[in-house]
């Protein structure tokens, strides 16, 4: 039997939340939000939004992967210190 290695990667969590955020971007009922006859730097808003949101996922994923599977902050707990040994015991 291997030994299990240590997990690489965001969560299965990170990763599930990531999928639904682009299941809802990328479906019908938000993508009709973006499609009206607006520009945005004389571009047309849907293509803009489609490419923001792909950006915004990409880089979520990009910050969920650097940030490591076990970190919640944003640096590693200090180690604590030893405990003193006890006295010895008075006969």
């Amino acid at each position: 039997m291997r030994p299990r290695r240590a997990s690489r990667g965001p969560s299965a969590q990170v990763l599930l939340a990531l999928w639904g955020a682009g299941l809802v971007l990328f479906n019908f009922p938000m993508l009709i939000v973006f499609d009206r006859d607006v520009t945005v730097l004389g571009l047309p808003l849907l293509p803009v939004a489609l490419f923001g949101n792909w950006a915004l996922l990409i880089g979520a994923l990009a910050w969920s992967l650097e940030r490591g599977p076990g970190r919640r902050g944003g640096s590693a707990p200090a180690p604590s210190a030893p405990e003193p040994p006890a006295p010895p015991d008075a006969p």
